[in-house]
């Protein structure tokens, strides 16, 4: 448990700086005191947050890649698998990019934004954009710097957008009056600081990259995708999920989506340790598996869940207690402070549940099952949201739209865990029979 806890701890620390990048964008805008300009960033974060799903998936390519490579000692192989992984990731960026530009208000359309909402999330997606290669670079460097061992400097990288933002919000949104726009700015500036701190230890301590080849490229090619396509479906699932919610609530006034907004940017600070979780418990499993240790895995894995429960059971009364003073830091009026208090007393004990499916997902990663991992946060994100949504609103309205999803949440972490027991089960069995 100690270990497992030390891990969580350690990995938490740079997550936790992406994720308060997001919330302090939107703890300067609820200042503002209109909830259509918090619901619009509700609305752009969900699109945006598309594109952070294939920064993840290369940056966990660069990582695995690269380390295979730098434990054979071949760190010149590691810098190209850097460098590919950096042209093939401006190759499917810039595209996105383009297509965030030019079709945001589309995009907003389908999402169900209207109005000053839909006009304000598209200034911010219009300006975030074209600074979206800039973010990838910092991802894909910081997994290679994570890859070398480098955990201070991968961590400059990503504490680096979190400050950059707090400083230069104020400045944008307020002194200059620009609002919405300022907070895209901001983040826009704090996307290219972290990406000149992720690259300046690259060229200073691990000898740069290597020139780019079109013949490296296409040798690449397989191995990087073989990690890289698994990675990206599997975190595609998540903005999906945010993009089917938002259409349901998009029917609501402005203080309802605001609500959800704040929601969305308190859940990942507060359950920063759960998220981080699953990529901590991750290498144990791995290494036991690669040592047949089973049981050891099995109680990795309890272990894991069990934190899982402590640590929901600590924040649960705090976000219980603290409801109103959150809803009043963000400005959060009528029908949107009924969601945050929903969220607060109800949501967050079921938190755990999603947890469980956290743990099941690395567990299957590391068992030589990615795909499972895959089609279970496909199916949490769909099955487990869209029934419970229609019938929530159907029976309950807003509260049962709050709560329908956390039952899916429910059923899909048990049957996260069923399936995790049965495939260590399996592994195993497959060992004895050999």
């Amino acid at each position: 448990m100690r270990h497992i806890t030390v891990m969580t701890l350690t990995a938490s620390i740079g997550l936790l700086a992406m994720f308060i990048v997001d919330f302090v964008d939107l703890l300067y805008i609820a200042q503002l005191g209109d909830n259509a300009l918090t619901a619009a960033m509700g609305f752009a974060s969900t699109i945006l947050f598309f594109g952070t799903a294939f920064n993840i998936g290369l940056m966990i390519a660069a990582s695995a890649l690269a380390a295979r490579k730098i434990g054979q000692g071949d760190s010149a192989y590691a810098r190209r698998y850097l460098t590919s992984i950096l042209a093939l990731s401006m190759m499917l960026i810039v595209p996105l990019a383009i297509i965030f530009f030019i079709f945001a208000p589309q995009i907003l359309d389908l999402a169900g934004a209207s109005g000053t909402v839909k006009t304000a999330a598209t200034g911010y997606i219009r300006i975030v954009a074209p600074f979206m290669p800039f973010s990838v670079m910092a991802m894909v460097c910081s997994g290679f710097l994570r890859a070398h061992g480098a955990a201070r400097h991968a961590m400059n990288v990503t504490l680096s957008m979190g400050i950059t933002n707090a400083i230069l919000d104020p400045i944008f949104i307020f002194g200059f009056g620009l609002g919405i726009n300022g907070a895209a700015i901001a983040t826009s500036c704090a996307a290219v600081v972290s990406s000149i701190l992720a690259v300046v230890p690259i060229i200073r301590y691990y000898g740069g990259l290597e020139r780019f080849s079109t013949i490296s490229l296409r040798e690449d090619f397989k191995p990087i995708f073989a990690i890289l396509l698994p990675a990206i479906l599997t975190n595609l699932a998540t903005p999906l999920g945010g993009f089917i919610t938002y259409r349901y609530i998009a029917q609501y006034p402005d203080e309802v989506i605001a609500g959800f907004a704040v929601m969305g940017r308190v859940i990942p600070v507060a359950f920063c340790l759960i998220f981080s979780l699953s990529g901590a418990v991750g290498p144990i499993i791995g290494q036991n598996f690669g040592a047949l240790k089973f049981d050891r895995i099995r109680l990795t894995i309890k272990q894991a869940i069990t934190f899982a429960l402590g640590y929901t059971l600590l924040v649960w009364p705090l976000l219980f207690l603290f409801s109103d003073p959150i809803s009043d830091l963000f400005n959060l009026e009528g029908e949107g402070r009924d969601v945050f208090w929903l969220f607060a007393t109800f949501l967050t004990p079921l938190f755990f549940f999603n947890g469980i499916l956290f743990i099941a997902n690395s567990a299957c990663n590391n068992l030589e099952r990615p795909a499972w991992s895959t089609v279970m946060n496909w199916l949490r994100n769909t099955l487990g949201i869209l029934p419970f949504l229609w019938i929530g609103d159907a029976l309950y309205g807003l509260t049962g739209i709050v709560l329908g999803p956390a039952i899916g949440g429910i059923v899909f972490g048990i049957i996260g865990y069923m399936i995790t027991r049965h495939l260590v089960n399996i592994q195993e069995a497959n060992h004895l029979s050999r």
